[in-house]
């Protein structure tokens, strides 16, 4: 695990009050995103999954590249309206307002052995609704990792019964 230094947090965006994750930093630092890179694809490879799904829009920096290391299919769940087949949505609650996402409901084979991929465990409601979403696919089971964790918001509390891997402190 690393820890935070390379993590800039912005106050009140995108809106009072909320202390905003800017992983911009750690990506402009090419060997510490390397570093992360490798903390993810290492935590990614112990769960061995089929295939890896990941929220938009920063969990689409670190998970096609960790399905390709694996060479694995890498899912898109994106907000509603933005994906142009048929789907499965979900609506779910944010620190600050509400949100819907959505997957193709050809996305993934059943009994697959699926990891969901999200920047930041929050409030843990993007993470709730992905597992909602993946669940119309029958997995096998569902394994979550997130590149860092908010404890404060008590994410975790919504996640429970399900294997969640951080990899910076």
């Amino acid at each position: 695990m690393l820890n935070r230094d390379k993590i800039r947090i912005v106050e009140d965006f995108p809106k009072k009050g909320i202390h905003f994750i800017d992983i911009t930093t750690l990506l402009n630092d090419a060997t510490t995103f390397h570093k992360v890179f490798d903390i993810l694809l290492d935590q990614a490879k112990s769960v061995n999954p089929d295939v890896i799904v990941a929220m938009e829009a920063r969990g689409f920096i670190f998970a096609p590249s960790i399905a390709l290391a694996l060479n694995i299919p890498f899912v898109p769940i994106r907000k509603k309206g933005k994906l142009p087949y048929k789907t499965y949505s979900e609506s779910y609650e944010l620190e600050y307002g509400t949100a819907e996402i959505e997957i193709h409901q050809d996305a993934i084979e059943k009994n697959k052995k699926v990891l969901i991929f999200d920047d930041i465990l929050a409030s843990g409601g993007t993470a709730a609704a992905a597992i909602k979403l993946v669940n119309n696919f029958t997995p096998q089971f569902v394994n979550l990792l997130f590149l860092m964790e908010i404890p404060e918001l008590q994410g975790r509390e919504k996640l429970s019964g399900y294997d969640i891997q951080i990899a910076i402190n």
